[in-house]
């Protein structure tokens, strides 16, 4: 009676307990709609939109405004979800990287273009997970002065943005080596392209080729004219939203500070810039500069 009574309402049919071998799912090849996604990795306000511009001014390239992929979470808070992941052996893990991949996936399938180019720099904190996902994924580490990186944060700052925070010099300073210092281990485990936003900003014509070549994609001199292009909106709190972005043009690096703190004296030497702090001769703990690392 039940079971004829869900069938007209339903179109099931209630099945009886199964008396036979439980089958066993063969395991996930962990197969991803996203081919040879690109990551531009970075401290915060280190030039990351301006390439994300250039970048996304090439036929086949798309690079769309921030997503936090860290912020873009699956949960299964409770007993009853961990046991039906468990049920479909599945992870957690693994129904987070089919969540950063559809949604990424679908993106740029919208956007008409073959290659994704994804720049936040908060990626730069799951760096490991991120290879994980996509293990033919390309890493591209953008460097810029730590000095100057801490003047323009700490210059930008918006409270809408950063409730709790003071928007000190020294909250600043503590920021960007917490990010510089996940960028450093990022270079050291994941082979990549490393860009110095000054060498960026002053000879594009000779980065960016370099660039495109790691990538795999032929060089298209229109990309240095980025403000030719339509592109997503430069909005703050999705990346860079000053006047210099959108300008439309590359514009020259802006000048180092006169105070430099003292805390970024570690990761300059190891980066080969410039800081009173440097206890080391220039280059002595450089690492790669420009080019693959």
């Amino acid at each position: 009676m039940i079971n004829s009574v869900l069938v007209r309402a339903t179109g099931y049919h209630l099945s009886r307990p199964r008396t036979g071998p439980v089958w066993k799912l063969p395991p996930g090849d962990g197969g991803r709609l996203l081919t040879e996604p690109v990551f531009v990795l970075s401290a915060p306000r280190s030039g990351s939109t301006l390439l994300r511009a250039i970048l996304g001014s090439h036929s086949g390239l798309y690079a769309p405004p921030e997503l936090p992929l860290k912020q873009l979470e699956v949960r299964a808070d409770t007993q009853w979800i961990k046991a039906s992941i468990d049920g479909l052996q599945l992870t957690v893990d693994d129904l987070q990287y089919m969540l950063w991949d559809r949604v990424l996936a679908e993106a740029l399938q919208r956007s008409g273009k073959p290659r994704l180019v994804v720049k936040t720099p908060s990626n730069v904190l799951i760096w490991e997970r991120i290879a994980a996902c996509w293990p033919d994924a390309k890493f591209v580490y953008l460097l810029r002065h730590p000095a100057a990186v801490v003047a323009s944060l700490h210059a930008s700052f918006n409270p809408d943005w950063h409730p709790g925070k003071d928007g000190s010099v020294d909250e600043s300073v503590e920021k960007v080596v917490r990010y510089m210092t996940a960028l450093k281990q990022a270079r050291a485990g994941q082979a990549g392209f490393t860009v110095r936003y000054e060498e960026l900003t002053a000879s594009p014509a000779t980065v960016v080729p370099g660039l495109c070549d790691f990538l795999g994609v032929p060089f298209e001199p229109a990309m240095l004219e980025y403000g030719r292009f339509d592109h997503d909106g430069f909005t703050d709190g999705l990346g860079d939203g000053s006047l210099n972005i959108r300008s439309g043009r590359i514009q020259p690096a802006a000048p180092l500070p006169d105070q430099m703190p003292a805390g970024l004296a570690e990761i300059c030497a190891a980066w080969d810039y410039p800081h009173p702090g440097n206890e080391n001769e220039p280059g002595e703990l450089a690492e790669s500069a420009n080019g693959a690392s």
